[in-house]
Protein backbone atom coordinates (compact mmCIF):
# COMPACT_ATOMS: atom_id res chain seq x y z
CA UNK A 1 0.00 0.00 0.00
CA UNK A 2 1.38 3.49 -0.43
CA UNK A 3 1.85 5.67 2.16
CA UNK A 4 -0.52 8.64 2.98
CA UNK A 5 1.04 12.04 3.07
CA UNK A 6 1.70 12.78 6.77
CA UNK A 7 0.62 16.35 8.81
CA UNK A 8 2.50 16.87 11.91
CA UNK A 9 1.30 20.12 13.69
CA UNK A 10 1.65 21.56 16.78
CA UNK A 11 2.10 25.15 18.82
CA UNK A 12 5.43 26.49 18.91
CA UNK A 13 8.38 25.10 20.82
CA UNK A 14 6.47 21.77 21.10
CA UNK A 15 9.38 19.34 19.69
CA UNK A 16 8.05 19.00 15.81
CA UNK A 17 11.17 19.49 14.54
CA UNK A 18 13.31 16.55 16.55
CA UNK A 19 10.57 14.27 15.44
CA UNK A 20 10.33 15.71 11.63
CA UNK A 21 14.07 14.52 11.45
CA UNK A 22 13.36 11.09 12.66
CA UNK A 23 10.78 10.84 10.53
CA UNK A 24 12.43 11.71 6.93
CA UNK A 25 15.07 9.16 7.93
CA UNK A 26 13.08 6.21 9.10
CA UNK A 27 10.62 6.51 5.87
CA UNK A 28 12.69 8.51 3.09
CA UNK A 29 10.52 11.51 3.63
CA UNK A 30 10.38 14.94 2.54
CA UNK A 31 9.42 18.04 4.07
CA UNK A 32 7.00 20.90 3.75
CA UNK A 33 7.20 23.85 5.76
CA UNK A 34 3.83 25.05 7.15
CA UNK A 35 4.90 27.61 8.57
CA UNK A 36 3.56 31.25 7.12
CA UNK A 37 7.01 32.60 9.07
CA UNK A 38 9.87 30.42 7.34
CA UNK A 39 8.78 31.85 3.76
CA UNK A 40 10.22 34.75 4.85
CA UNK A 41 14.20 35.19 3.58
CA UNK A 42 16.43 37.13 5.88
CA UNK A 43 14.28 36.29 8.95
CA UNK A 44 15.83 33.31 10.57
CA UNK A 45 16.66 33.65 13.79
CA UNK A 46 13.13 35.23 15.15
CA UNK A 47 11.62 32.08 13.00
CA UNK A 48 13.92 29.49 14.77
CA UNK A 49 14.49 28.60 11.13
CA UNK A 50 16.35 25.12 10.68
CA UNK A 51 20.47 25.49 10.06
CA UNK A 52 21.71 25.09 7.02
CA UNK A 53 23.29 21.86 8.52
CA UNK A 54 20.15 20.52 9.85
CA UNK A 55 18.41 21.33 5.93
CA UNK A 56 21.37 19.57 4.71
CA UNK A 57 20.37 16.60 6.66
CA UNK A 58 16.79 17.33 5.78
CA UNK A 59 15.83 19.33 2.93
CA UNK A 60 12.98 21.60 4.15
CA UNK A 61 10.73 23.22 1.32
CA UNK A 62 8.75 26.60 1.20
CA UNK A 63 11.03 28.04 3.31
CA UNK A 64 13.00 30.80 2.27
CA UNK A 65 10.40 31.59 -0.75
CA UNK A 66 9.74 34.88 -0.16
CA UNK A 67 11.07 38.86 0.40
CA UNK A 68 9.73 40.25 3.88
CA UNK A 69 8.37 42.94 1.74
CA UNK A 70 6.02 40.49 0.04
CA UNK A 71 2.40 39.00 1.25
CA UNK A 72 1.61 35.28 1.02
CA UNK A 73 -2.06 34.09 1.21
CA UNK A 74 -3.28 30.72 2.51
CA UNK A 75 -4.26 30.10 -1.16
CA UNK A 76 -0.60 30.43 -2.51
CA UNK A 77 0.00 28.47 0.36
CA UNK A 78 -2.43 25.77 -1.07
CA UNK A 79 -1.06 25.80 -4.33
CA UNK A 80 2.28 25.78 -3.70
CA UNK A 81 2.12 22.73 -1.41
CA UNK A 82 0.06 20.84 -3.63
CA UNK A 83 3.11 20.85 -6.43
CA UNK A 84 5.38 19.93 -3.64
CA UNK A 85 3.39 17.12 -2.44
CA UNK A 86 3.22 15.58 -5.93
CA UNK A 87 6.65 16.65 -7.04
CA UNK A 88 7.84 14.33 -3.90
CA UNK A 89 5.59 11.59 -4.59
CA UNK A 90 6.55 11.54 -8.06
CA UNK A 91 10.41 11.58 -6.50
CA UNK A 92 8.91 8.37 -4.64
CA UNK A 93 9.11 10.05 -1.49
CA UNK A 94 6.42 10.40 1.33
CA UNK A 95 5.64 14.39 2.07
CA UNK A 96 5.98 15.61 5.07
CA UNK A 97 4.13 18.55 5.87
CA UNK A 98 5.39 19.88 9.43
CA UNK A 99 4.49 23.61 11.03
CA UNK A 100 1.90 25.19 13.38
CA UNK A 101 0.09 28.10 10.47
CA UNK A 102 -3.37 25.83 11.00
CA UNK A 103 -4.85 28.36 8.75
CA UNK A 104 -2.69 26.70 5.92
CA UNK A 105 -3.63 23.36 7.37
CA UNK A 106 -6.99 23.58 6.88
CA UNK A 107 -6.84 25.60 3.68
CA UNK A 108 -4.80 22.53 2.33
CA UNK A 109 -7.72 19.88 3.73
CA UNK A 110 -10.71 21.69 3.48
CA UNK A 111 -9.70 24.02 -0.22
CA UNK A 112 -10.41 27.70 -0.62
CA UNK A 113 -13.32 29.57 -0.46
CA UNK A 114 -14.33 31.27 -3.81
CA UNK A 115 -14.70 35.24 -2.61
CA UNK A 116 -15.38 38.07 -4.50
CA UNK A 117 -12.84 40.13 -5.88
CA UNK A 118 -11.33 43.25 -3.81
CA UNK A 119 -13.06 46.53 -4.71
CA UNK A 120 -10.84 49.57 -4.44
CA UNK A 121 -13.68 51.99 -4.43
CA UNK A 122 -16.06 50.01 -2.14
CA UNK A 123 -12.88 49.84 0.47
CA UNK A 124 -12.02 53.48 0.07
CA UNK A 125 -15.47 54.51 1.05
CA UNK A 126 -15.30 51.73 4.09
CA UNK A 127 -12.29 53.62 5.18
CA UNK A 128 -13.46 56.96 4.55
CA UNK A 129 -16.96 56.60 6.58
CA UNK A 130 -14.37 55.27 9.40
CA UNK A 131 -12.46 58.34 9.79
CA UNK A 132 -16.00 60.34 10.30
CA UNK A 133 -18.01 57.47 12.25
CA UNK A 134 -15.05 55.39 13.21
CA UNK A 135 -14.36 51.53 12.84
CA UNK A 136 -16.74 50.37 16.44
CA UNK A 137 -19.73 52.24 13.96
CA UNK A 138 -18.64 49.85 11.52
CA UNK A 139 -17.83 46.50 13.05
CA UNK A 140 -21.49 47.58 14.73
CA UNK A 141 -23.01 47.80 11.06
CA UNK A 142 -21.03 44.07 10.17
CA UNK A 143 -22.74 42.54 13.28
CA UNK A 144 -26.38 43.46 11.60
CA UNK A 145 -25.60 41.86 8.21
CA UNK A 146 -23.55 39.16 9.65
CA UNK A 147 -23.30 38.49 13.00
CA UNK A 148 -21.22 35.47 12.77
CA UNK A 149 -18.04 37.24 11.64
CA UNK A 150 -18.83 40.18 13.52
CA UNK A 151 -18.17 38.00 16.27
CA UNK A 152 -15.29 36.48 15.04
CA UNK A 153 -13.56 39.67 14.41
CA UNK A 154 -12.54 42.27 16.97
CA UNK A 155 -13.98 45.56 17.06
CA UNK A 156 -10.47 47.24 16.77
CA UNK A 157 -9.55 44.94 13.61
CA UNK A 158 -10.07 47.46 10.24
CA UNK A 159 -8.46 45.22 7.66
CA UNK A 160 -10.95 42.85 8.94
CA UNK A 161 -13.77 44.74 9.05
CA UNK A 162 -13.53 46.60 6.24
CA UNK A 163 -13.08 43.04 3.96
CA UNK A 164 -16.22 41.57 5.56
CA UNK A 165 -17.94 44.81 4.45
CA UNK A 166 -16.77 44.76 1.19
CA UNK A 167 -17.37 41.43 0.60
CA UNK A 168 -21.16 42.28 1.46
CA UNK A 169 -21.58 45.42 -0.46
CA UNK A 170 -20.23 43.95 -3.57
CA UNK A 171 -21.93 40.86 -3.51
CA UNK A 172 -25.14 41.15 -1.18
CA UNK A 173 -23.91 38.18 0.56
CA UNK A 174 -22.04 37.70 3.90
CA UNK A 175 -18.66 36.46 4.19
CA UNK A 176 -19.82 34.13 6.40
CA UNK A 177 -22.33 32.56 3.90
CA UNK A 178 -19.09 32.59 1.11
CA UNK A 179 -16.73 30.86 3.68
CA UNK A 180 -19.21 28.47 3.99
CA UNK A 181 -18.86 27.05 0.54
CA UNK A 182 -15.94 24.82 0.09
CA UNK A 183 -13.61 24.62 -2.45
CA UNK A 184 -11.81 21.60 -3.49
CA UNK A 185 -10.88 19.28 -0.65
CA UNK A 186 -7.62 17.50 -0.32
CA UNK A 187 -6.99 14.83 -2.84
CA UNK A 188 -4.49 12.57 -1.29
CA UNK A 189 -4.96 10.08 1.98
CA UNK A 190 -3.61 11.62 5.05
CA UNK A 191 -2.52 10.79 8.47
CA UNK A 192 -2.75 13.66 10.83
CA UNK A 193 -0.36 14.10 13.76
CA UNK A 194 -0.21 16.88 16.48
CA UNK A 195 2.48 16.82 19.25
CA UNK A 196 2.44 19.33 22.33
CA UNK A 197 3.05 19.00 25.96
CA UNK A 198 0.28 17.57 28.76
CA UNK A 199 1.63 20.71 31.14
CA UNK A 200 0.71 24.20 29.89
CA UNK A 201 3.65 25.15 32.28
CA UNK A 202 6.06 23.27 30.39
CA UNK A 203 5.55 25.05 27.06
CA UNK A 204 5.93 28.37 28.42
CA UNK A 205 8.84 27.46 29.68
CA UNK A 206 10.41 26.37 26.01
CA UNK A 207 9.00 29.43 25.12
CA UNK A 208 10.98 31.48 27.45
CA UNK A 209 14.07 29.77 26.61
CA UNK A 210 13.59 29.48 22.84
CA UNK A 211 13.15 33.75 23.01
CA UNK A 212 16.20 34.16 25.66
CA UNK A 213 18.27 31.53 23.14
CA UNK A 214 17.38 33.86 19.74
CA UNK A 215 18.07 36.82 21.73
CA UNK A 216 21.74 35.27 22.17
CA UNK A 217 21.87 33.94 18.44
CA UNK A 218 22.16 38.22 17.32
CA UNK A 219 17.93 38.84 16.76
CA UNK A 220 18.63 42.04 18.05
CA UNK A 221 21.00 42.39 15.22
CA UNK A 222 18.77 40.90 12.78
CA UNK A 223 15.51 43.07 12.95
CA UNK A 224 18.08 45.78 12.84
CA UNK A 225 19.06 44.81 9.27
CA UNK A 226 15.53 44.68 8.16
CA UNK A 227 14.91 47.83 9.47
CA UNK A 228 17.25 49.31 7.54
CA UNK A 229 14.92 48.57 4.24
CA UNK A 230 13.20 51.43 3.25
CA UNK A 231 10.52 49.07 1.89
CA UNK A 232 9.91 47.18 5.33
CA UNK A 233 7.69 48.68 8.11
CA UNK A 234 5.86 47.51 11.33
CA UNK A 235 2.33 46.69 9.60
CA UNK A 236 3.84 44.31 7.24
CA UNK A 237 2.55 40.65 7.74
CA UNK A 238 6.09 39.75 7.67
CA UNK A 239 7.10 42.38 10.08
CA UNK A 240 3.98 40.92 12.43
CA UNK A 241 5.33 38.04 13.21
CA UNK A 242 6.03 36.91 16.67
CA UNK A 243 9.10 38.64 17.94
CA UNK A 244 9.39 40.81 14.99
CA UNK A 245 7.25 43.33 16.50
CA UNK A 246 8.04 43.25 19.63
CA UNK A 247 11.72 43.92 18.95
CA UNK A 248 10.90 46.36 15.80
CA UNK A 249 9.21 48.57 18.88
CA UNK A 250 12.22 48.38 20.87
CA UNK A 251 14.55 49.30 18.13
CA UNK A 252 11.95 52.84 18.13
CA UNK A 253 12.31 52.96 21.13
CA UNK A 254 8.34 52.65 21.96
CA UNK A 255 9.60 49.89 24.72
CA UNK A 256 12.31 49.04 26.84
CA UNK A 257 14.65 46.10 26.57
CA UNK A 258 13.23 44.32 29.06
CA UNK A 259 9.47 45.01 28.28
CA UNK A 260 10.34 43.89 25.04
CA UNK A 261 11.71 40.79 25.86
CA UNK A 262 8.35 40.08 28.12
CA UNK A 263 5.83 41.00 25.06
CA UNK A 264 8.14 38.82 23.07
CA UNK A 265 7.51 35.99 25.09
CA UNK A 266 4.07 37.11 26.02
CA UNK A 267 3.10 37.11 22.33
CA UNK A 268 4.72 34.01 21.52
CA UNK A 269 2.77 32.08 24.60
CA UNK A 270 -0.60 33.46 22.99
CA UNK A 271 0.27 31.95 19.42
CA UNK A 272 0.73 28.48 20.99
CA UNK A 273 -2.60 29.37 22.79
CA UNK A 274 -4.68 29.78 19.26
CA UNK A 275 -2.40 26.96 17.59
CA UNK A 276 -3.63 24.62 20.75
CA UNK A 277 -7.18 25.46 20.67
CA UNK A 278 -7.64 25.47 16.90
CA UNK A 279 -5.97 21.66 17.46
CA UNK A 280 -8.34 21.23 20.01
CA UNK A 281 -11.22 21.13 17.14
CA UNK A 282 -9.51 19.32 14.61
CA UNK A 283 -11.17 16.08 13.33
CA UNK A 284 -8.97 12.35 13.04
CA UNK A 285 -5.68 13.66 15.04
CA UNK A 286 -3.42 11.32 16.38
CA UNK A 287 -1.62 13.32 20.11
CA UNK A 288 1.85 12.71 20.68
CA UNK A 289 3.16 14.39 23.92
CA UNK A 290 6.57 16.15 24.25
CA UNK A 291 7.64 15.07 27.43
CA UNK A 292 8.17 11.32 25.92
CA UNK A 293 11.57 10.36 24.16
CA UNK A 294 11.66 11.10 20.29
CA UNK A 295 12.30 7.16 19.67
CA UNK A 296 8.53 6.95 21.46
CA UNK A 297 7.19 9.39 19.28
CA UNK A 298 8.30 7.98 16.41
CA UNK A 299 7.58 4.49 17.35
CA UNK A 300 3.68 5.46 18.08
CA UNK A 301 3.74 7.35 14.46
CA UNK A 302 5.22 4.67 12.83
CA UNK A 303 2.72 1.79 14.31
CA UNK A 304 -0.03 4.67 13.67
CA UNK A 305 0.87 4.24 10.22
CA UNK A 306 0.82 0.65 9.99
Amino acid sequence: MSMPVIFLMGPTASGKTALAFDLVKELNAEIISVDSALIYKGMDIGTAKPTAEEQAIAPHRLIDILDPALAYSAADFRRDALWHIADIQRLGKVPLLVGGTMLYFKALLEGISPLPEADPNIRAELEQRAAIEGWQALHQQLAEVDPVSAARIHPNDPQRINRALEVYLVSGRSLTDWTQQKGDVFPYPVKQFAIAPTDRAVLHQRIELRFLQMLEQGFEKEVQNLKQRSDLHADLPSMRCVGYRQMWDYLDGLVSYDEMVYRGVAATRQLAKRQLTWLRSWQELNWLKSEVSPAENLQAVLSSLR
